[in-house]
């Protein structure tokens, strides 16, 4: 198993190839994204299969953001092929009152495991691990999520779902790892990449 640091030259605008200045600042290990008009997502100018991501995030009051994986830019928006944990300020935002797409979710199908109230303005750890079909969703060392994307269960969750209509939602074994920029000001630090 090897550890490389995602640093911000290993990231690009989505669908652009350079680093986004505009909508995101780097100030050592730590990408922001800045709150504003222009949102552009980070993605990976690399692809992976099996891996396990680390990072530290925050949020302001209000906040939120997103990290997809496994995501084809050539398919369109990064949430027609990569499944999301999102990352949110359950207290303050209107994404927080329905448990599916609240802090921890495998959004908009799975609600986490354990409750997130308290997650603005202070930093908190992020694992999200990749092996196979099985995703694993992880805050503050707890386990929030845990399924197999390829199973019957979520197979019909996706079939109920926003994501219904795109056939590789899901469904592929390797791809980018996206940052979702969703209007808001918010920071991703120490992002390490285990693999192999």
């Amino acid at each position: 198993m090897t550890e490389r640091e995602l640093i911000a030259t290993q990231w690009r605008a989505y669908g652009g190839a350079d680093f986004p200045e505009r909508a995101w600042s780097v100030d050592g290990n730590v990408l922001r994204a800045i709150a504003g008009d222009e949102r552009v997502d980070l993605i990976t100018r690399d692809s992976f299969g099996d891996f396990t991501l680390l990072f530290d995030w925050r949020l302001p009051r209000g906040g939120g953001a997103q990290v997809l994986c496994r995501v084809d830019e050539s398919a369109g928006p990064a949430a027609q092929t990569g499944p999301a944990l999102q990352l949110l300020d359950d207290e303050h935002h209107a994404e927080g009152a329905d448990a599916l797409t609240s802090c921890g979710a495998l959004y908009a199908l799975m609600a986490p495991w354990r409750d997130q109230r308290r997650a603005a303005n202070a930093y908190h750890s992020g694992r999200i691990v990749m092996q196979g079909t099985a995703i694993e969703y992880w805050i503050d060392d707890h386990q929030v999520i845990g399924c197999d994307l390829a199973s019957e269960e979520l197979r019909i969750r996706v079939a109920r779902s926003r994501f219904r209509d795109f056939p590789d939602f899901a469904r592929l074994a390797a791809g980018h790892i996206v940052l979702q920029h969703r209007g808001t000001e918010a920071w991703f630090r120490r992002l390490r990449l285990e693999s192999g």
